[in-house]
This record gives structure tokens, sequence and C-alpha cells, in this order.
């Protein structure tokens, strides 16, 4: 019909299907278990050289930065193909902190000298970032803000508190919000300042750090003044939303391509397990999750890029959708495995530990669902249901 919105396919171009063979090639070589496992049980926690490798030869880190800025000048989607192929893999690099948070921040604030010094050394790899702001599910509340902001002299001093900061236990960079006598600002503090205080945490996710940040009247340089840290705290924490849904992808991807292996060799009563039809069906299911999430996670970065959905319901969508496919899947993965999936030698609880803790990093399925509901059911009018984009 005339009136009825135009449904356009997605395809990947051949230069976004080279590049995830790049990346995956790339996680291969850095990113195998053996290597994730030794990572994990070291300081800072990841190859410093391998990232850099991937800012400065691979230019993953700076896909969707313009290139005015330093980037590749590539889209959203370009960096969402890298994310879910190192997500495939657990790779043990800050990628949510720097990637998913930090540099999306960056680009959204207004061109200066702290911006500009900060953006080119991140999207090279040679220093990483942690963004630590107060989110209430995935969306920046400014009464959540614990941290003050005095200013001194020419720049500023920040005091206060911020608890579980992912990859905060080795940034070179932290962006911080904090409350000053106009309002809400974002800030810049080098992570190894004096009045930086940082507490490792034990977490369940070995492969993803995490640490509290204590500031005492910090040095910090103002990055995005009231008037725009909302919005640029808002962007990020979106992008961030998006890109852990497609990191969950990778993931899970990962799992049921492993478990459909085990299900082809495992015997039992002289037969693959995978011949048995309540194994058959398990698959299946982990199958549909799967492709409902790759389906709502690329649909919320293609919306973010092209304008075509409201950023905050799609990211939402994506985020209820892939965190709860993520965690049934790793469950079904140890389940379908028996007795081997639940030992520590075995990577099935790796995964299964990053899906507890990337379904609570910024709101729970639960919490999206609701956040749904406020923006769709309780703003809809009675002449038709709100449209969302097809694509």
């Amino acid at each position: 019909m005339a009136d009825q919105q135009e449904t356009r396919p997605f395809v990947f171009s051949d230069e976004q299907r080279e590049l995830r063979t790049a990346v995956r090639k790339f996680a291969a070589d850095n990113a195998d278990e053996q290597t994730v496992r030794r990572l994990m049980e070291s300081d800072p926690g990841f190859d410093a050289k391998a990232w850099t490798r991937l800012g400065s030869e691979l230019g993953v880190l700076g896909l969707s930065v313009p290139e005015e800025q330093g980037g590749v000048g590539g889209t959203l989607v370009d960096q969402a193909v890298a994310v879910e192929e190192l997500g495939a893999t657990l790779y043990p690099g800050p990628v949510f902190g720097t990637v998913a948070l930090a540099i999306p921040a960056l680009v959204a604030a207004s061109d200066g000298p702290v911006r500009s010094e900060l953006l080119g050394p991140l999207v090279e790899g040679t220093r990483t970032a942690a963004v630590a702001v107060a989110d209430r599910a995935g969306a920046f509340d400014p009464a959540a803000v614990t941290v003050q902001a005095a200013r001194a002299g020419d720049d500023w001093a920040l005091s206060g508190t911020v608890e579980r900061v992912v990859d905060a236990a080795a940034a070179d960079d932290l962006l911080v919000a904090a409350t000053g006598p106009d309002g809400v600002a974002l800030f810049a503090v080098d992570a190894t300042a004096g009045g930086v205080e940082r507490t490792p945490l034990t977490t369940l996710d070995l492969t993803r750090r995490q640490a509290t940040l204590r500031f005492t009247d910090a040095p910090a340089r103002l990055l995005a003044g009231p008037d725009e840290a909302e919005r640029v705290i808002g962007h990020a924490l979106v992008v961030g939303s998006v890109l852990l849904a497609v990191e969950q992808v990778g993931a899970s991807q990962h799992l049921l391509d492993l478990t459909v292996e085990y299900a082809k060799g495992r015997l039992q009563f002289g037969r693959p397990i995978g011949s048995f039809q309540a194994v058959k069906h398990r698959l299946a299911d982990m199958l549909v999750d799967l492709e409902h999430a790759r389906s709502a996670a690329y649909h919320a970065v293609w919306a973010l890029g092209d304008g075509s959905d409201d950023p905050a319901l799609a990211a939402s969508i994506a985020q209820a959708t892939c965190s709860e496919a993520f965690s049934r899947i790793a469950a079904d993965t140890i389940q379908l495995h028996g007795g081997i999936g639940f030992t520590w030698e075995y990577q099935a609880q790796l995964y299964y530990k990053r899906a507890i803790t990337d379904a609570a990093l910024l709101g729970s399925a639960e919490q999206h669902r609701a956040r749904i509901a406020r923006l769709v059911l309780d703003t809809a009018s009675g002449d038709g249901a709100p449209s969302i984009a097809t694509g």
C-alpha cells in the first residue's frame, strides 16, 4: 500500500564481511581459550600490545568515529560487526569501557582541546578509558550522580565514589559525571593522578574487570558542561547498550556452534546425542533465541545510525531480547554438555558468567521491558499502535 512504511532489507556489505573475517582472525590469534584464561589471571587483565594492534593496525576501535576526529569514518554497523566477533571469543580487552562508552561520549561532545587530546589515543589503542557514570537500567539519571565537582583554579576537583566501574582498574583515562555549581557535567580525569583511588573488585566474570573509584579532590578537566552533559552521557549509554547487545549475540553464536558440534560427536547408546529429538528441539530453541537476538541487536544499531526509531526504545528492545537470549543459551549449553559443562576446565562456564554479568551491566531484561512499556504503552494514542521501523 502506498501509505505503508517502505520495508528495506538489511544486508551486510562486502567491506563489512571482510571486516568480520579480519576481526575473527585477530580474535582467533589473540583470544583463544588458553590466552583468555591466562589474561584473566594477569594484571592488567589484557594484552596491551594486542589492543594497540587492534586500534593502530586494524582500525577497529574507531570504526564509527568520523575521519575529521581521527577515526575510520565508518558507521555504527561497522563497529557492531567488530564487537560481535570480539564478543564471540570473550576478548579480554577494555571493549566495553573504551569502545562502547568512552569513544561514543567523546564523539558526541563538542569540539575542544580535551576531547581532541583524549580521543586520538583511544582510537589508536595507545590508551584506554572507563566511564564512571551512575545509570538506572542503562539510562542516565542526574539524581544518581554521587561525585561533586568544585572549582580549582582554571580546572576542577572531584570528590565522591562510584561503585563497580567496568574497565576502570587498568584504565588510563576516566570520564566522570559530577555535580557542580551549575548542574551535572562530564569531566576527564587522569586515572593515575593524585586523589584517585581504584579498588579492584572480585566479580563473577573474571574476563571483564571492575573497580570502585574514590575521588578526593582529584584534578579534572571539563569535557561537557551542564548544557550538554546529559545529551552526551545519554548518547554514550544508548550506544553502549546496543554494542553490548551485539557482543551478546557474538557470544551466543559461539555457544550454539560449540553445542552443535558437541551434539554431533558425543555418543550415547551408540548414537550421537544430536540424533535424539529432545536434544534437537533444545538446539532449535537456541537457534530461535539467537536469531531473535541478532535481529533486535542489528535493528537497534541500524536505527541509531539512520534515525528511523527512538534510540532509547530500540536500545531497550535489543537489551531485553539479547540479555535474556544469551543467558538462556549459556544455561542450555551447560545442560546439553552434561557433566563436563559444569567444570572449571571447560569454556562454557566462562560464557555463562559473562552472560550473567552482561545482563546486569546496563539494566536487566525486566528493567528494559518496563522501559519499553513506558515508552510505548504509556504514551500510545487511540489512533493506532506506535510504529517500529522495519529492516
